[in-house]
């Protein structure tokens, strides 16, 4: 353990000196043109890495520590960059670098630094905790003050009981070896204990701090945030004497997530210097409070913006049910010549935004580019892939799509259960859900409604109430989605006394959703007593549904029971009831046309209604022959 460790006493820095030889002149200067030649190492840059490395081992070039620390941090900068798409490559990069720093000749506790950091900066916390641990063991280490947050963050990371006990040991370090005083440490222990969930020894060592920097309130106000007290986070971010960005985003980002958007926009027009990061987090609010033309202006006035911005306004389209203004964005963004490209959340988001298009010539160009990248191998990639291909129409490439997958989540068979049950193969996706079971994975209420969706497509009413009854054994609280589901599955069947007696016995009562489901079952069985009943909710529920009305009045209508008609008629006028005309999309050569009845905004308006008329009198046509035909027989 930690504590076990001892505390010697720290002598002068060990650090390389001496004249550089042409070798590590070379490599010290082919090593800043990588660093300086782009804001973040990517895989092309990978190569050159390691043929320096590959220099440095035949060379004997590890005397030379500070060209040895430039080494590491290159190394370990890439590892992060390739972490977000090549996560095994990243690793090996990772090795790369712990070799390099496993053949240095002297401790230096810089280099142990920029290892230490290295392994953190790349989420490998136990590692960084564990060399931490064995440098203690050597009699030439010794620690400053620079260690100690690197240290500190990564005991955040770390989750269980057992590994948090990491942290109030490292404390005690600080403590023994005086740097108890230094205010980035003592910060550092602020976020620590705050993201292991332990306020109170949060606030002890803030209070205890002689010093403190803007940082040090800041992690305070973002301690409390985390922890859902928006008051205690806002009184001491009044506290703050010297706000700074960081503060303000913070605070900002406590009114967005509280849907307080009012308070984030008017703290945002407090703030005397404003970054990308104010700006993205005021749009993300936007964008989950569905004022997307709001975050549309917002967006428009971004001095800068990096790829968060893109997928925030992205994602909120998609989100908000505007997926042709998604589309439009992500092609906007693809036409520009950004420093950046888009990644596995800009496919995530856009990717839902086809799937409700049905543009899936598009969505092929996609699922290419994700190919070509190697986000196809992400489980979230691959899921959203598998939902657009089942949306539109595709099940067999979303099959193949889910017999690749290496790691198959819960969410990615709810994608293909879904997508078999929407396209009428409800055996298949009950088979999938079998199987799923059968792989160890215990569905969930999003399972449950796919399933319940793939008997009733496939009128199977019996398993159908086989896995409604089922739920609760599951664990699983029964949702308005699931009830919806099984009143439908009732309806088709003919079950409508006991689809009424489901309705009238819900804890919560029934909702919108659920009673249209009950009315248009009435209306197909013909059974006018149950819809007036039926109705009678509907009315209390969603008066303004003029679909509701529509149904009656044309069941009234079936009977001959004009003077009925009229009534509802007189109904749908008083509510401003307009039925709502039909809309369609239609993918052609990479663009999407919406088409609403009635328009003539297309530019070829005239001639597709012409071709639509030649069609009708084609079928009228087509109908007599075929009665003659049969006539004859």
């Amino acid at each position: 353990m930690l504590s076990d460790l001892p505390n010697p006493t720290p002598p002068l820095s060990l650090g390389f000196s001496g004249v550089w030889s042409p070798d590590e002149k070379l490599c010290f200067s082919l090593l800043q043109q990588i660093r300086l030649s782009t804001l973040s190492l990517s895989s092309r840059h990978l190569s050159p890495l390691l043929q320096i490395h590959a220099f440095f081992l035949r060379r004997s070039l590890y005397t030379n520590i500070h060209l040895l620390t430039l080494l590491i941090s290159s190394l370990s900068n890439a590892a992060a960059s390739l972490s977000r798409g090549f996560p095994a490559t990243s690793t090996s990069v990772l090795l790369h670098a712990r070799h390099a720093f496993d053949c240095r000749a002297s401790q230096d506790t810089l280099l142990c630094n920029s290892m230490i950091r290295s392994l953190v900066q790349n989420r490998h916390c136990h590692e960084s905790v564990s060399l931490y641990r064995d440098l203690r063991r050597s009699a030439n280490f010794y620690a400053d003050s620079y260690t100690f947050p690197f240290l500190l963050k990564a005991c955040a990371f770390l989750s269980k009981p057992m590994e948090q006990r990491e942290g109030s040991q490292l404390h005690a370090h600080i403590v023994r070896m005086g740097f108890g005083c230094n205010v980035f440490v003592s910060t550092g222990l602020v976020d620590m204990y705050f993201k292991a969930g332990n306020l109170g020894s949060a606030r002890s060592v803030f209070d205890q701090m002689a010093e403190r920097s803007p940082a040090s309130w800041t992690a305070m106000t973002l301690g409390y945030a985390r922890i859902g007290e928006a008051g205690a986070a806002m009184e001491m971010f009044q506290l703050t004497p010297e706000k700074d960005i960081a503060a303000f985003n913070a605070m900002i980002n406590v009114f967005v997530k509280s849907g307080d958007i009012v308070s984030a926009r008017r703290l945002f027009e407090e703030m005397p210097q404003r970054n990308v990061v104010s700006w993205t987090t005021l749009l993300s609010g936007y964008c989950q409070a569905g004022d997307m033309i709001s975050a549309r202006q917002l967006f428009d006035e971004m001095t800068e913006k990096n790829l968060f911005s893109w997928n925030a306004l992205i994602g909120g389209y998609s989100s908000n049910r505007q997926p042709q203004k998604a589309l439009e964005l992500f092609q906007e963004l693809q036409s520009h010549s950004f420093p950046f490209s888009p990644d596995k959340v800009t496919l995530v988001s856009i990717i839902p935004a086809i799937a409700d298009l049905g543009a899936i010539d598009i969505g092929r160009w996609i699922h290419s580019y994700a190919r070509r990248k190697g986000l196809d191998l992400v489980n979230t990639v691959c899921t959203a892939l598998i939902d657009m291909y089942a949306k539109c129409g595709d099940v067999d490439e979303a099959i193949k799509l889910f017999n690749c997958m290496l790691r198959k989540e819960k969410a990615s068979w709810n994608a293909l259960i879904n997508g078999l049950a929407i396209n009428g193969r409800a055996m298949e996706a009950l088979d999938a859900f079998f199987e799923m079971q059968q792989s160890g994975v215990n569905p969930d209420e999003v399972t449950m409604v796919a399933v319940l969706t793939a008997c009733s497509h496939g009128g199977l009413v019996e398993e159908g109430r086989r896995w409604f009854n089922e739920m609760e054994n599951f664990g699983i609280e029964r949702k308005f989605a699931h009830y919806g589901c099984f009143v439908d599955i009732l309806g088709r069947g003919g079950y409508l006394e006991e689809a009424e007696a489901l309705i009238n016995n819900m804890p919560s009562g029934p909702n919108g959703i659920i009673l249209s489901s009950l009315l248009f079952a009435c209306f197909c069985q013909g059974d006018v007593s149950r819809a007036e009943r039926v109705m009678k909710m509907a009315s209390v529920v969603e008066p303004g549904n003029v679909r509701n009305y529509v149904m009656m009045r044309n069941l009234y209508a079936a009977r001959r029971r004009w003077g009925d008609v009229e009534i509802v008629k007189g109904l749908m006028r008083r509510f401003g009831g307009k039925e709502e005309a039909g809309c369609s999309a239609i993918e052609v050569e990479g663009k999407i046309w919406e088409f609403v009845a009635g328009d003539g905004v297309h530019p070829e308006s005239e001639m597709i209604y012409l071709v639509l008329r030649h069609l009708q009198f084609q079928m009228k046509v087509q109908i007599r022959d075929d009665l003659e035909l049969l006539l004859v027989f």
